[in-house]
């Protein structure tokens, strides 16, 4: 019977059990599309990576990304695991690596960076493979009914709940405070609701919501609901929080601006992490994202299929 192999890491944290677990399928050949949608539903993350060869042999790999449900184009959390993960072992398919590795990906080319603490992967930065594209806006009341608050929590005083990707897209909606961000629990029914009839509008409403104070306004707490995904809720969102922290930047009043953000998620779950993105804008554009973090390794092991 023929194995994968895999690692387990967990990702924004340098925690072991916090974060956001990933599974890496190191060396994915022979694993059909079935095959990839099955495991990534076995191991039940909210994505799982398989590595495979690049097309261009000046990349590093080709990296494919599934949730339980589906293949998703781009994500943050997996592509930094997924580094830290290939970072360790030195070579990918016989090809020694520095620190500087390019994924193949649906979304287009990401580029990661590395940065070593002697023989050890300390942390992985990725830059967003998408421009900043904000979309439809959703009215406060349907991001309310979904996560079971009151419409009065949902704050509008910088914008709308709306439609904001980088790579891959999310609703993000800006809640009052910490106590309606800890209240918030996702209605399946109403989400499904909120999606739609259409294919693809059933994996086009993740929500993301955020508390900021004035005072610090990049210092950011979140949660993100994707139940529709099979996600109940997700202790990490790399691409989410890329795109929030896009969407915010481009909503600034300075044209030129360099920021600093650090989104931490997962609180509510006892899976604690720790995001950073850094925006640059030039002459009103948001132009650069780029999304970093730690990763610890948890597990290895092979599956049968």
């Amino acid at each position: 019977m023929p194995t994968v192999f895999f690692t387990t890491v967990d990702v924004f944290t340098s925690n072991r059990f916090e974060g956001n677990p990933l599974a890496v399928m190191t060396d994915a050949r022979g694993l059909s599309d079935g095959d990839m949608q099955k495991i990534a539903a076995e191991f039940g993350y909210s994505e799982v990576t398989f590595v495979l060869p690049p097309e261009n042999p000046e990349n590093t790999a080709r990296v494919r990304i599934f949730t339980p449900t589906m293949e998703v184009p781009f994500a943050g959390h997996p592509n930094v695991g997924t580094a830290c993960v290939l970072g360790g072992r030195g070579e990918v398919f016989g090809k020694p690596i520095g620190d500087v590795m390019r994924f193949e990906e649906k979304a287009g080319l990401v580029t990661v960076g590395l940065r070593r603490d002697g023989d050890r992967v300390a942390s992985a930065a990725i830059r967003a493979p998408g421009p900043l594209v904000a979309g439809r806006t959703v009215a406060e009341e349907t991001v309310a009914r979904c996560i079971s608050i009151d419409a009065s929590q949902v704050s509008a005083r910088v914008h709308h709940p709306v439609l904001a990707s980088v790579g891959l897209s999310f609703i993000v909606a800006e809640l009052r405070d910490l106590n309606a961000l800890a209240a918030a629990r996702p209605n399946l029914a109403c989400f499904q609701d909120a999606a739609g009839p259409t294919p693809e509008g059933n994996h086009d409403f993740s929500l993301f919501v955020y508390v900021r104070r004035a005072e610090a306004p990049w210092a950011i707490r979140a949660r993100m609901f994707a139940p529709l995904d099979n996600v109940p809720e997700d202790p990490a969102t790399g691409s989410a929080s890329a795109a929030l922290a896009a969407y915010l930047v481009s909503l600034e009043p300075e044209a030129d601006m360099n920021v600093s953000l650090t989104i931490e998620q997962g609180v509510e779950m006892g899976r604690r992490s720790v995001i950073g993105v850094d925006v640059v804008k030039t002459n009103g554009v948001v132009t650069d994202v780029t999304i970093s973090g730690a990763c610890v390794e948890v597990m290895r092991g092979e599956v049968a299929y």
